[in-house]
C-alpha cells in the first residue's frame, strides 16, 4: 500500500511537472513601464509592473526580475527586494491563481540625469512542488530622460540681468522681459499675465507692468563641459549642464531667440550638441532630452578651441552667455576673441564651496561666480 502510494505520489509529480513545463507561459502577459517620459533630477516617478496569467493553470510562485540604473533609486519598501551594484537588480514574488492579473507600482527618485531604458524583464516560475524553476526572459522597451535638475528661479534670474543689462540700449525696439521699468494704464491687447494685481486694486483700474528695451533679443549660450584635470570635476560639470538648461527655459519663456552650442556630443547626430530655440517656441523639452544623454569624458574639442571655432564666425554685436569652469589663460585668450566686433560676452564660472570665489576682471568680458550648492 505505502509503495502504490509513493508510486501515485511520484506520477502526480511527474505529470504535473510536464504540465508546467509546457504550459506555464501559455497566455502569461508581463509588462514593464515607467510611469512618465521625462521628469527632472530630483523628482520622483514610478515604475509599473503588470502582470497577467490568462489560464485556468494556476503559478504559486513566480519571480520577476528586472535591472535599471542605481540612478533611479528605489524607496526604502521596494529598495528591501533590491540588489545593488552598477545596477539595481529588483525582485518582485507574485503567485496567481488562474486568470488574474497583478499591477505593482514602484516608487523611485532619480539622482542623476541621464537616459534610462528597460529592455527585458526575466521571469522564474514553480510548480505546485517548488522543486524546480521554470526560466524564461520578455523582452521589454520602455524608456525615460531624466532632464538637468532646474536651478534656484532667483540664482537664474541674476544671469538673466545681466543678459539684459548687456543689450539695453537707447534705441529700443524690443520689450525686455527681465527688465521691469513700472507700471501703465491697461490696454485691450495687453496679456493678462502682465496684470498687476496690487497695483491695479490701488488705483482702482487695471493696471500692468512695463518693462524696458532690448535691440537684441538673439543669445548663445556656450556650454563647455572639458573635464581633462587629474582629478575630475564633475560636479561643476554637470552644475554647467543645470545652468544651461534653466537659463534657456527662462529666456525663451520671456520672449528671447536662443542658440545653445557646446563641445558635448549629441547622442543622436554624433556631431557637437547644437539646438536652435525659437522665442516663445516649446522646444526647450527638445534641449532637455540632447542635455539629458550627454555622456562626459570622451574625446571632446578643447574649451579654448571651442570657443575660438565660435569667434572665427566673425558675428557683430552678438550677445554670449559661456557657461564654463576652466579658468585657464587660454580660454581668457579666447573669450577676448570672441568680445571682438562689438559682441558682448558674460562668463558664468561653476565651483565648489570652500573654493576661492573666481574674480575676473576684464573689459572684454563680464565674469560671474556660480557656487555649486549641494543637493539631496
Amino acid at each position: 500500500m505505502l509503495l502504490l502510494l509513493l508510486f501515485g505520489m511520484a506520477l502526480a509529480w511527474f505529470l504535473q511537472k510536464k504540465l508546467y513545463q509546457k504550459n506555464w507561459q501559455k497566455n502569461l502577459k508581463i509588462q514593464v513601464s515607467f510611469q512618465d517620459s521625462a521628469i527632472y533630477e530630483g523628482e520622483e516617478s514610478t515604475l509599473k509592473e503588470v502582470v497577467v496569467n490568462d489560464k485556468l493553470l494556476p503559478i504559486p510562485a513566480l519571480e520577476l526580475g528586472i535591472s535599471m540604473s542605481r540612478n533611479l533609486e528605489f524607496d526604502r519598501e521596494a529598495k528591501a527586494n533590491a540588489s545593488i551594484t552598477d545596477q539595481s537588480y529588483k525582485r518582485d514574488v507574485f503567485s496567481f491563481l488562474f486568470h488574474q492579473q497583478v499591477t505593482r507600482t514602484l516608487p523611485f527618485q532619480a539622482k542623476k540625469r541621464g537616459f534610462y531604458e528597460i529592455t527585458g524583464a526575466h521571469a522564474v516560475a514553480y510548480d505546485l512542488f517548488f522543486r524546480e524553476g521554470l526560466y524564461s526572459d520578455y523582452p521589454q522597451q520602455t524608456q525615460m530622460y531624466v532632464y538637468p535638475r532646474q536651478v534656484d528661479t532667483a540664482r537664474i534670474q541674476m544671469i538673466c540681468r545681466a543678459v539684459s543689462g548687456m543689450v539695453l540700449s537707447r534705441n529700443r525696439l524690443y520689450e525686455d522681459p527681465f527688465e521691469f521699468s513700472g507700471i501703465r494704464d491697461y490696454r485691450k491687447e495687453d496679456p493678462m499675465n502682465r496684470i498687476n494685481w496690487k497695483s491695479s486694486a490701488r488705483m482702482g483700474d487695471l493696471m500692468v507692468n512695463q518693462f524696458d528695451a532690448t535691440t537684441s533679443v538673439e543669445v548663445t549660450v556656450l556650454l563647455d563641459i572639458e573635464d581633462a584635470n587629474i582629478l575630475r570635476e564633475e560636479a561643476q560639470v554637470e552644475e554647467s549642464i543645470r545652468i544651461t538648461s534653466s537659463l534657456a527655459a527662462r529666456m525663451v519663456k520671456n520672449k528671447m531667440n536662443l542658440w545653445v552650442k557646446s563641445n558635448a556630443k549629441d547622442e543622436e547626430t554624433g556631431e557637437e550638441l547644437r539646438v536652435h530655440l525659437a522665442a516663445g517656441a516649446g522646444k526647450t523639452a527638445e534641449l532637455n532630452r540632447k542635455l539629458a544623454c550627454v555622456q562626459l569624458g570622451g574625446n571632446l574639442t578643447g574649451s579654448a578651441e571651442f570657443l575660438h571655432k565660435e569667434a572665427e564666425k566673425e558675428l557683430t554685436g552678438h550677445t554670449y552667455v559661456v557657461v564654463s569652469k576652466n579658468r585657464t589663460d587660454e580660454v581668457r585668450e579666447a573669450l577676448h576673441l570672441l568680445s571682438g566686433a562689438q559682441n558682448q560676452v558674460l562668463w558664468v564660472i561653476p565651483y565648489l564651496p570652500g573654493e576661492e570665489v573666481p574674480s575676473e576682471q576684464n573689459r572684454a568680458y563680464t565674469a560671474i561666480g556660480w557656487e555649486v550648492k549641494p543637493w539631496k
